[in-house]
C-alpha cells in the first residue's frame, strides 16, 4: 500500500519558520517528481512547490518564491519544504503529492496523495 505521510505543521507566529517533511512508502519515488500543495478554508486546493526526481528542476508558486524552499532525499524516500518568513495567509493545510502525469500545477493530475498536515500563522 502506497502512503504518503506528512509532518511538520503548527502554529507560528508571523516571520516565523517550519519544516514539513513527506515520508513516502510502499513504493520507491525516486524517479517522479514530488510537489506540495495547500487548501486554506474555503479555498480550492493550490498549487506551492514540486521537485524533479533529481532535484534539478524546481517550480515554486508566485507567492512562496523566495520565502519556501523545495528538497528531496530519495534515499529516505523524502521530500521537504522548508518555510520561511510566514504569513497569515500561508495558513493552509499542506499536502504531499507525487507521480504527475500532466501539468505539474493541477492537483488533479497527480496520482499520489498525503493526509495533510496544518499549519496556521498568527499575525
Amino acid at each position: 500500500q502506497v502512503q504518503l505521510v506528512e509532518s511538520g505543521g503548527g502554529l507560528v507566529q508571523a516571520g516565523g519558520s517550519l519544516r514539513l517533511s513527506c515520508a513516502a512508502s510502499g513504493r520507491t519515488f525516486s524517479r517522479d517528481p514530488m510537489g506540495w500543495f495547500r487548501q486554506a478554508p474555503g479555498k480550492e486546493r493550490e498549487f506551492v512547490a514540486i521537485i524533479s526526481w533529481s532535484g534539478g528542476t524546481i517550480y515554486y508558486a508566485d507567492s512562496v518564491k523566495g520565502r519556501f524552499t523545495i528538497s528531496r532525499d530519495n534515499a529516505k524516500n523524502t521530500v521537504y519544504l522548508q518555510m520561511n518568513s510566514l504569513k497569515p495567509e500561508d495558513t493552509a493545510v499542506y499536502y504531499c503529492a507525487a507521480d504527475p502525469s500532466g501539468s505539474y500545477y493541477n492537483p488533479q493530475d497527480y496520482a499520489y496523495w498525503g493526509q495533510g498536515t496544518q499549519v496556521a500563522v498568527s499575525s
